[in-house]
């Protein structure tokens, strides 16, 4: 279970542009509290962006972004980064600390865990992704689905309130997809608040609460997934589905 209340996400005409171009072109985003939002789109239709963009790793040029009704274009950078969790297609796991180290290092740095503690809290994290086996071990021995595993574990230490999965699949070989994807969906079992970017239009199907369709630095059709798979209104979204599906 999650050990943190799970709050709403909220975007309000998010803009970005790198230079000349308009990456993000005012984007709406509602995700209530325990919900699992999935978005899908073309490639550079800005999906990974908006991610980015909500966690603050890019600032917006304009609009707002509300966790629990609240923005949070004032606060701290970090601190927002505590509070949202996120999981990169690409692991980014240090290899030359163990598994364990790797879980345990922000919670160790950033909210001053001693030693045991950080270790419960690892051990019950590693417990959590099914790789308590693989604590002592380093990144390198581990499958791309196991490390993947890991940065989940990693994410979840800090207590997110949210959180955030770039494409977490789309580095791994297909066999390996499987475990990851039943990964996320028992932790929106569990009621955490989450944005998944992805290219498993199966998965979006059937696990998320809300789809959103971005083309072109834009949300152009959002709906539960039955509306969005079965009964796409703009020839965008259908044009999408008939090259994915």
């Amino acid at each position: 279970m999650t050990t943190t209340t799970a709050v709403s996400l909220a975007a309000t005409d998010l803009h970005l542009s790198f230079g000349p171009n308009a990456v993000l072109r005012g984007v709406d985003l509602d995700v209530a509290a325990g919900t699992s939002t999935a978005v899908i789109g073309p490639s550079g239709s800005g999906k990974s962006t908006l991610l980015r963009t909500l966690n603050r790793l890019y600032e917006p040029d304009r609009g707002d972004i509300l966790l629990d009704g609240r923005s949070v274009l004032r606060d701290d950078p970090d601190e927002l980064r505590q509070r949202i969790g996120m999981v990169f297609q690409q692991f980014q796991l240090f290899p030359h600390r163990t598994v364990l180290d790797n879980v345990t290092l922000a919670p160790r740095r950033l909210k001053g865990l001693d030693a045991d503690a950080a270790r419960e809290l690892g051990l019950t994290q590693l417990d959590r992704v099914g790789l308590r086996h693989k604590a002592d071990v380093r990144p390198a021995t581990l499958s791309g689905g196991q490390q993947q595993r890991v940065a989940i574990a990693r994410a979840l230490a800090m207590s997110p309130q949210v959180m955030f999965f770039d494409e977490a699949t789309s580095a791994l070989d297909p066999e390996l997809v499987k475990g990851v994807l039943a990964l996320i969906a028992e932790l929106g079992a569990d009621g955490m608040t989450m944005v998944i970017v992805t290219h498993e239009m199966d998965f979006a199907r059937s696990f998320a609460d809300t789809v959103v369709f971005m083309d072109r630095g834009q949300v152009v059709e959002t709906g539960p997934p039955e509306q969005v798979f079965e009964k796409a209104e703009t020839e965008r979204l259908q044009r999408f589905l008939s090259q994915v599906l």
